[in-house]
């Protein structure tokens, strides 16, 4: 079965490797309003990003907002159903409240030592049905895979998921750290693979853990 794919496989690649020479930069979601506060950074998967000197070992409480849908017309949506985005929406509320509560107690009530975090899920792609799971293991997918694994890059035909940060000092609201990012798994996670959402539910739990790094 997988002998016969590789044909199949060798040109799914080749028009992958140049869509992705061809893509455009990540968009600023015009509609939030902070993008116009947001800088070009080096990193691929957080391209814009606003950092204001902070203390983070002051705040010990933390109010996370419900997770917003984005709407404006350059969201990162493409053909995921209304319902796969409130699902999503749903496990980043979970998976960020799960990993900040480590370090944070959660609250809804302003209060000094406290920040405000407003998470907005602004995109996100589906895994290509059975191939995202072939290209694992084939004598074509595996080796691109494995390069890309070493390089902190994306896999071919795994999904991935898009979002925006806000971090406020809850007493006085003011702007202490933004950034929008993309992420996605290890390209050699084949567990990521199964299902259409894997990808970009384990792109979220990295997000969690990365913005708790942010704040340490």
């Amino acid at each position: 079965m997988i002998l016969a794919t590789r044909p199949l496989l060798l040109a799914l690649l080749a028009c992958s490797a140049l869509t992705a020479c061809a893509s455009r930069p990540p968009d600023r979601y015009n509609d939030l309003p902070i993008t116009a506060r947001l800088q070009p950074t080096s990193s691929d998967t957080m391209p814009f990003a606003y950092d204001e000197p902070a203390h983070w070992r002051d705040y010990s409480a933390i109010i996370i907002e419900p997770v917003a849908i984005y709407a404006g017309a350059d969201h990162q949506f493409g053909d995921l159903s209304a319902s796969d985005q409130r699902e999503l929406a749903s496990a980043m509320d979970h998976e960020f409240r799960q990993t900040l509560r480590s370090r944070f107690r959660l609250t809804d009530t302003s209060q000094p030592g406290a920040l405000r975090l407003r998470l907005t899920l602004t995109g996100a792609k589906g895994n290509t049905a059975v191939v995202s799971t072939v290209t694992r293991f084939d004598l074509v997918g595996l080796p691109y895979n494995a390069v890309q694994a070493l390089r902190g890059k994306e896999g071919i035909f795994m999904g991935s998921v898009s979002y925006s940060v806000e971090v406020y000092d809850a007493m006085s609201n003011r702007l202490l750290k933004a950034y929008q990012a993309r992420q996605y798994p290890n390209a050699m996670n084949v567990g990521a693979t199964f299902g259409s959402l894997g990808a970009a539910r384990t792109g979220l739990d990295k997000g969690a853990h990365e913005l708790l790094a942010e704040l340490q």
